[in-house]
């Protein structure tokens, strides 16, 4: 059985794929009976798409994958808090956990007073650190 900091390893393997792309390295996996089923990180610049985050592109693959649009009985890793765009995602997908890095204190959605679908766990903190440095890195280095 895997851990939550294993599965968020890999996310950060994501973030690290959109770092090498000048992305805001944000990256995601999604998880089903301990496989991953989808992996992404943010392509907004790649694909010239607002609307290209790493949870949106996950979860696409992921129903894909499935065959279904509804993600139950998996769980999404993502290094930094989704938006509000990626949680109303979230929440229409139905999906059963978010493990969540970083908490994002201005543009995530727990401080907007949204939540998830009503059974969906939530999880934040793991692996935080590595999380929050590659974010702050990344801007830091733009400024």
């Amino acid at each position: 059985m895997f851990t939550d900091e294993y599965f968020m390893k890999m996310a950060l393997q994501e973030a690290e794929k959109a770092l090498e792309k000048d992305e805001v390295p944000i990256g995601c996996i999604i998880v089903s009976n301990d496989r991953i089923i989808a992996k992404s990180h943010n392509l907004t610049e790649t694909l010239n798409d607002v609307t290209a985050h790493a949870e949106m592109q996950a979860i696409t693959s992921a129903a894909n994958f499935l065959g279904g649009k509804y993600l139950q009985n998996c769980t999404l890793y993502v290094t930094l808090e989704p938006c509000v765009m990626c949680s109303g995602a979230l929440n229409w997908s139905q999906i059963s956990k978010v493990v969540i890095g970083a908490r994002d204190e201005q543009r995530g959605f727990i401080n907007k007073g949204l939540s998830l679908h009503p059974k969906t766990e939530i999880i934040s903190g793991i692996l935080e650190n590595e999380c929050s440095l590659i974010i702050k890195e990344f801007f830091r280095n733009k400024r």
